[in-house]
């Protein structure tokens, strides 16, 4: 299962159901029937895994700047 897919993170949903429903039918997962509803599946993920790290970005970039000027404040502070 995908790290994704047991957080609470609906975006793919549809595509985990596609996929799902797929592999029910039978030996068409094991002869490549399912393939490209696992790769819409992984596009989708990758998408998503991509707009997170672009959030982390935005919040450690936020962080650090808190904590330079925290740093500086103390550093004044002590001289």
């Amino acid at each position: 299962m995908h790290p994704q897919a047991s957080e609470k993170r609906l975006a793919c949903k549809e595509f985990f159901e596609a996929l799902e429903a797929c592999h029910e039918n039978g030996l068409r997962k094991y002869w490549g029937g399912c393939n490209q509803y696992k790769w819409d599946l992984n596009r989708c993920l990758h998408g998503e895994s991509t707009k997170r790290a672009a959030q982390n970005r935005v919040e450690a970039k936020a962080r650090r700047e808190r904590a330079d000027k925290a740093w500086a404040a103390l550093k004044a502070e002590l001289e």
